[in-house]
Parts: structure tokens; sequence; C-alpha cells
């Protein structure tokens, strides 16, 4: 059965305990229904493949800003504000096309067919667009320093498909190590959040 036995919230007192066994028995109560994540082969809720969509900066800004570096195609834009902010901002493209769209309507980019791709370059007027926007920190730099929880949710996904392929592919005893690293580590995130 899924969640802690009494001496497993041992360590934790008052209001923490009484959230911790909370949760626990959310989290027992969703596996019972077939939930699939944040664990599941899915990863539903922990921005698995593809993140999330673009909800941090300014799209029009950010394109306009990477598109002063180099002309790039749709995606290697989506890519770069990606990286560039650490995972903490991963645009949708049905926030960055249109973006690139607008801006070619209002004459600040332009575009060709390059190697089956359309790749988008700054006009001139695009580029004295860029230099009106001053040398404020990027969309994508606010967006990483905004993402202070960024690192840890970066481990989620990485650590369910870890524990999906030894539930799917492990002996007996590889499942049982692997459940009792997970035990451990849930008393020990519960201890964090029972800190003051």
């Amino acid at each position: 059965m899924h969640g802690y036995h009494d001496d497993e919230f041992s360590g934790l007192h008052g209001h923490a305990a009484r959230a911790a066994r909370k949760l626990d028995a959310a989290l027992s109560r969703g596996m019972a229904r077939g939930f699939r994540g944040p664990f599941g082969p899915d990863m539903r809720g922990f921005g698995g493949p593809g993140g999330g969509r673009a909800r941090r900066g300014d799209v029009r800004t950010a394109v306009l800003r990477l598109l002063d570096e180099q002309p790039m195609h749709g995606y290697q834009v989506i890519q770069e504000l990606s990286a560039r902010s650490g995972g903490a901002w991963n645009p949708s493209a049905g926030s960055v096309y249109p973006t690139l769209q607008m801006l070619e309507d209002e004459g600040l980019v332009t575009s060709e067919e390059s190697s089956g791709k359309r790749v988008y370059s700054l006009t001139d007027a695009g580029k004295e667009e860029v230099g009106k926007l001053g040398s404020g920190p990027a969309p994508w730099e606010e967006a990483a320093s905004s993402d202070a929880g960024g690192g840890l949710r970066s481990q989620m996904p990485r650590v369910g498909a870890a524990v999906w392929q030894i539930a799917m592919t492990g002996d007996a005893d590889k499942i049982a190590r692997a459940t009792d690293i997970l035990s451990d580590a849930r008393k020990k995130l519960f201890a964090i959040l029972a800190e003051d």
C-alpha cells in the first residue's frame, strides 16, 4: 500500500506532519484511480518532454533579440529560448510562430525558404526596433532568474523516467532497492518542509 506508516512521520511535527499525511493520502488516492503523473510514462504535471507553454517573458522582444544575433527558423527560436533560460521558459510553437508572422506583417522581419525551413531575418526596421529595446535583461534571463525552483523541477521527469524504467524492467531486488531509495528520499523531503 502506498503511504507512510505513522513512525515514518515521527520526525515531523504539527502542521508539517498533517500536511505530509494529507499529501501522501492524496497521492495514494490518485494512484488508486490510475493517475499517470508525475512518475508515470507521460510525465504529466512536471513539464516532461516538450515542457510547458510560454508563460514568462515577452515573446516578441525575445524573438527580436534572437534574430538580431542571427537568422533563425521557428524551431531554433524555441530551442534557444529554452536553452538560454535554463529550461525555465519553454515557449510553444503556438506562441512563437504567430509572433514571427506578426513581426513579418509589421515589416520587422522577413523570411525565406532554406533547406525546407522558413528562416527569419531582421529587416532594417527590425534592427531599429531592437535598438529601442534598451540594454535591460533579456526575457530569457528574467525567466531564468524568476524560476528559483527550476533546477528542482528539471530533475522530476528525470527521476520519474528512471523509476519507470526500473518498475518496467527491474527484477525484484532492483525494485525493492529503488522503493527503499524513494521512501528515504520522501522522508527527507518532508523533513525539509518541516523546517522553520
